[in-house]
């Protein structure tokens, strides 16, 4: 059964979970973490999301967000996944994803 679209209405706080791909760890340190939220913050003044709260785990991330407008949410995961599996990638010598 797939998966039932996300509820998008701007100006209403949206909790989002960022899983590692089998629940594997994708933060590995300290700096992953602040390379993470420093691209976060850029993306999401960028996109329009106004970042509340955050919870990095070791294998998620949860985040607290309000979108201005409708698809924010989505553009700005899907260009914080990319830059940051980027990162990870060349930091640590790996391929492949790291979100589910």
């Amino acid at each position: 059964m797939p998966r039932r679209p996300r509820l998008d209405l701007p100006g209403i706080p949206q909790h989002v979970v960022q899983r590692g791909n089998d629940r594997q760890p994708c933060f590995f340190a300290d700096a992953d973490r602040q390379r993470y939220l420093q691209d976060l913050k850029e993306i999401a003044l960028r996109e329009g999301c106004a970042v509340h709260a955050y919870v990095l785990m070791t294998n998620h991330v949860h985040l607290l967000m309000t979108p201005t407008g409708s698809g924010q949410i989505a553009r700005l995961m899907q260009a914080l996944g990319r830059r940051y599996v980027r990162y990870v990638n060349d930091r640590y010598h790996r391929t492949g994803t790291l979100w589910e």
